[in-house]
């Protein structure tokens, strides 16, 4: 189930908000990775549901949210999240972002700096370097001309270790078929999006509390990705998680909400 707010461009935006633990209890918004939906964060948003209010939601062009085929920036994304904060009434919050989420995390505090209290970039980059337009528009189109399912076996491989894939078939099963679900047209556009995606310069001017994490084993955003992320934000924290891969929320949920914790610790405290 979710339910539905409507942005300034016309787009339904489907979402949940978890505000079990009062209106008062820290708030903490959630944004998933490519080709997936807010259903990455569940075991996230479990750990931290008895004290804070966690807001995940579809990204457009994702999951149950509305699928326009059109230009997709970071900016536009980030743009959706401060109107659905706006629609439940949050004037701020903690951000988090999983990879693609991580970029409209980073695109989120660059551009609504006093919405964001704190900032957990997870599994992502600011930039995927000079030869990422080609690479993306390369995944984006064996998508259209062969299908979702010719890039199964290399999404799950990226996505979780092997451990993980055969002791939560389930999980990844249910992944895979969100995965296959995706409107192909809008899947090129994000490809294209995080492609052309640049926000390097913006990061000086983070200066809330932010918490970088990265798997071990990502081969999709690597600890490299993470360290220049780290080195580019003041006063952040990098942690790398042991045999982790690209989607720990998912992966580690526990590792992943400790750090979002330590993150509205931090903001308290500032």
């Amino acid at each position: 189930m979710a339910d539905r707010c409507k942005t300034s461009d016309g787009c339904e935006i489907a979402y949940t908000l978890h505000r079990g633990a009062g209106a008062n209890a820290p708030r903490v918004a959630l944004v998933h990775s490519l080709a997936l939906d807010r259903s990455i964060w569940d075991d996230v948003v479990q750990a931290l549901a008895r004290d804070t209010q966690v807001l995940t939601f579809d990204c457009r062009g994702h999951g149950l949210s509305g699928q326009p085929v059109m230009t997709y920036t970071p900016q536009l994304f980030a743009r959706d999240l401060a109107e659905l904060m706006d629609h439940v009434q949050w004037p701020s919050a903690v951000v988090g972002g999983c990879s693609m989420g991580g970029m409209v995390a980073q695109a989120f505090a660059i551009g609504y700096p006093q919405r964001t209290t704190g900032l957990v970039l997870i599994d992502t980059t600011a930039w995927y370097g000079a030869d990422a337009p080609r690479t993306w528009r390369e995944r984006g189109a064996t998508g259209k001309q062969q299908g979702m399912g010719a890039l199964v076996e290399f999404q799950t491989g990226r996505w979780f270790g092997d451990a993980f894939r055969t002791n939560e078939k389930a999980t990844v099963d249910r992944l895979v078929k969100v995965f296959l679900d995706n409107n192909v047209d809008c899947y090129v556009k994000t490809c294209e999006m995080l492609g052309d995606g640049d926000l390097r310069a913006g990061l000086a001017s983070v200066k809330v509390p932010t918490a970088v994490v990265v798997g071990e084993e990502d081969y999709a955003t690597p600890v490299a990705m993470a360290e220049s992320l780290h080195q580019a934000i003041a006063g952040s924290t990098l942690t790398v998680l042991p045999g982790g891969r690209h989607i720990t929320p998912t992966e580690k949920p526990q590792d992943i909400a400790a750090r979002i914790r330590e993150v509205i610790g931090r903001s308290k405290a500032a």
